[in-house]
């Protein structure tokens, strides 16, 4: 790596980890660059956005899209995700995923829990989500290159992104019941968590998945990233860090 190439990467932090993972998490669409069959160019699409359980994107497309058939083809492919805000695009923060697309196999329990969680992000996305062209692809992150505005540039790796262990498994078997329940029952406090720890207004939130690290919260068309205070070691801790969660955010007003 040449000395200039030294000088613009900023060394890895935690905090450039938490922004590459608010990044990926708030994700509602991305653009897909994929290789072209036979022609070896370049091919990029607009895709709508989730995530796994663990970090990682999920993808509902059609196979009759020009981008399935170069996944299919060719695994390797990139996700650009961050929306631009008012004034420059380039000023706002954005991150590529250089990944490898994996097919998930209709039936399959992986097929079952990522398209699940790509509904509950997606809800519109039910009315076709279940026709026989459309399938889900899991995209793996192998490394990352982070842009969070002029002059914060970060290389991560798929460790940086990817949460691994038992938890995952865990909170994949609890987690549709919880988001439930909150969703049923905790409407006040899914509002304290967008308010008090995701800086956003509204009353309307809810709940649309729950991981490791944090939760997604969605009202409308509107998304919020919010991270839990602590990493969860197991799924039975969820229950105890939201109350917690709840009463520091009450007590802040």
């Amino acid at each position: 790596m040449t000395e200039a190439k030294r000088d613009v990467i900023r060394t890895t932090d935690a905090e450039a980890i938490r922004l590459a993972k608010t990044l990926v998490r708030s994700a509602r669409f991305g653009a897909l660059a994929a290789i072209e069959p036979g022609t070896g160019s370049p091919l990029a699409s607009r895709v709508g956005v989730a995530t796994d359980i663990d970090g990682a994107p999920l993808i509902l497309v059609s196979m009759l899209s020009a981008h399935t058939g170069a996944l299919l083809a060719d695994s390797r492919c990139s996700l650009l995700v961050g929306e631009p805000g008012k004034g420059d695009p380039l000023a706002h923060p954005r991150i590529t995923l250089i990944c490898r697309a994996l097919r998930l196999e209709r039936g399959s329990a992986d097929h079952a829990r990522a398209e699940r969680r790509y509904l509950n992000r997606n809800p519109k996305a039910r009315l076709y989500a279940g026709l026989g062209d459309f399938s889900i692809f899991r995209l793996e992150p192998e490394r990352a290159s982070l842009n969070g505005g002029f002059g914060k540039a970060y290389l991560l790796e798929r460790a940086d992104l990817i949460t691994d262990g038992r938890v995952v498994e865990e909170l994949a078997a609890s987690e549709q019941p919880a988001l439930d329940h909150m969703n049923a029952d905790h409407r006040d406090a899914l509002a304290v968590y967008a308010r008090h720890f995701g800086g956003a207004a509204g009353e309307s939130w809810i709940a649309t998945g729950f991981d490791a690290d944090g939760m997604d919260l969605a009202s409308s068309d509107a998304v919020c990233r919010v991270f839990f205070p602590r990493t969860l070691g197991a799924a039975d801790e969820l229950r105890a860090v939201l109350v917690e969660m709840a009463s520091t955010g009450r007590a802040a007003g």
